[in-house]
């Protein structure tokens, strides 16, 4: 792997666990080796517990009394509890994007689009999430306000590791492609309330995908808290 550069040293050490918990590399509930990543990187302790902070606030891991860090579980209630807000926020940007959005970017989304679809026919799965996460991002800039934006990272990124499971089933992966062909229709229509609700019903399934996917604690709250 890539030795990380010292400018914005725990920043980049915060985005490389990142990825390594999304991907499926560090599992809901594992312990963190410091050891391990500090090898991994080539980065000291110093920038690494740093790193292990700022995650801790973004809501991917829990830092133990005395015992180190673990990969946080997602129980259902808690992912549940965060679609909600995703649900609204997404909605409400799609309203607003209507508003907002140029002729120009609605092209540019759409060429995403056009490029997701032949990664969906290809069955190339992680070049569509990428594509796909590039869709939803450029309707939330769109929506031309920065708070929605920043509260929708925020939260986008303690469930990043549900929305862009590996483990897709076909049933999902064909519905969702669906709602992207109806998200556009949408979209180039101008209709902020249909885009809106398309939106806000996307997010549905998910947790179904990722419960399959072993990455939703069927445990409830306590027992996991207590463990």
């Amino acid at each position: 792997m890539t030795k990380i550069l010292q400018r914005n040293l725990y920043r980049e050490v915060a985005d490389r666990i990142g990825d390594l918990i999304e991907h499926g590399e560090l599992a809901p509930g594992e312990r963190i080796s410091e050891k391990q990543l500090c090898d991994r990187f080539g980065v000291s302790r110093t920038p690494l517990r740093e790193a292990l902070k700022v995650l801790a606030t973004e809501g991917l891991i829990e830092l133990l009394p005395n015992r180190g860090a673990r990969v946080v579980r997602l129980t259902l209630k808690n992912v549940k509890d965060t679609y909600d807000l995703m649900a609204a926020l997404e909605g409400l940007s799609g309203e607003l994007a209507c508003q907002y959005i140029s002729d120009a970017e609605i092209a540019a989304i759409r060429q995403l689009h056009n490029t997701m679809l032949e990664h969906y026919r290809n069955r190339d799965l992680m070049p569509y999430f990428q594509v796909n996460r590039q869709i939803h991002e450029s309707i939330l800039a769109a929506s031309n306000n920065d708070v929605l934006q920043e509260m929708y990272s925020n939260l986008s990124q303690r469930v990043k590791r549900v929305r862009y499971s590996k483990q897709m089933t076909e049933r999902y992966w064909s519905q969702a492609v669906k709602d992207h062909e109806n998200m556009m229709a949408a979209l180039e229509k101008r209709d902020s309330q249909l885009l809106g609700q398309i939106l806000r019903d996307h997010l549905c399934n998910k947790i179904e995908v990722a419960t399959l996917a072993g990455v939703i604690d069927t445990e409830d709250d306590k027992s996991v808290a207590n463990s």
